[in-house]
């Protein structure tokens, strides 16, 4: 049995694994300055700084609708027999609804991430890993990766707070209050939904430090197999830190470094990175 795994655009995932596994993108809408986008096709995260910074109101996203689904699904299942798709968390968009809605009668499984950016990915990773094993029960695989989804470690760390206020995210006085003591905070999915975590003091890389410290703190309960360091646009600088500071903790055997999509760029702006792993 032949298996092909796909994904909502908000997956994270790098252009070259996408293309070297196959997988397919199937991509939401963004709104920006009264026109549509294509996700990932016809916009940019930059794009959307550029229109930010500019004075432009924040880009919202609209879920894949149900028959753009179902015309993707039938589209890959004339080249195989099973279909594993992975939805952004249900408690975020309406996505995992539609697939489902758009996947009834065919060999096509969803499965709700109850997750976001790379947290996906990382589900998707392990699918691509045991089909390319040789896996041929699409059963099989849904049921590990499910068995999973409690385990994916996502976070987030933002270097500014414009963005979530100008979202409705968070109040003029906490961004005012974060901004006068230097304030960091730490975005973190819990049970499908976003949650503010710890909150760090001092300037970015410092905290970064902190940050990848306080993740990784008992490195025997983290799977050694990958790590995401996704961004939505750092310095080489801070980037490398991150990722010394990863490795200092733990020798993953994989470390993979994702620019976010404008999904996470919309709600969080310049100067977020998370380090993404699976728990053990």
């Amino acid at each position: 049995m032949t298996i092909r795994i796909s994904a909502d655009s908000t997956c994270d995932l790098s252009g070259e694994y996408i293309a070297a596994h196959h997988i397919t993108v199937l991509p939401l809408t963004v709104s920006m300055g009264g026109r549509d986008y294509t996700d990932g096709l016809d916009i940019t995260p930059d794009a959307i700084f550029r229109h930010v910074d500019a004075g432009g109101a924040l880009p919202k996203t609209a879920a894949v609708n149900t028959a753009a689904y179902r015309e993707r699904f039938e589209a890959m299942l004339r080249a195989c027999d099973a279909v594993i798709h992975f939805n952004i968390s249900a408690d975020f968009s309406s996505c995992h609804e539609n697939a489902l809605a758009a996947a009834e009668g065919l060999p096509v499984y969803c499965v709700d991430s109850r997750n976001l950016s790379s947290g996906i990915a990382l589900l998707v990773c392990e699918a691509v890993d045991m089909v390319e094993a040789g896996c041929e029960d699409p059963e099989a695989v849904v049921a590990h990766v499910r068995g999973l989804i409690d385990r994916v470690d996502t976070s987030f760390i933002l270097d500014r707070l414009d963005y979530m206020y100008k979202g409705g995210r968070c109040s003029m006085i906490s961004m005012l209050g974060a901004n006068l003591l230097k304030l960091k905070p730490c975005i973190e999915v819990v049970d499908g939904k976003m949650i503010v975590g710890r909150k760090y003091r001092g300037n970015y890389s410092r905290c970064l430090r902190q940050y990848v410290d306080d993740r990784l703190k008992d490195p025997d309960a983290v799977d050694g197999k990958r790590i995401f360091i996704t961004h939505t646009g750092v310095s080489r600088e801070d980037f490398e830190l991150t990722r010394r500071a990863v490795l200092a903790h733990k020798a993953f055997d994989e470390v993979m470094e994702v620019r976010a999509g404008c999904s996470i760029t919309s709600h969080c702006g310049q100067g977020t990175l998370g380090i993404l792993f699976i728990r053990r």
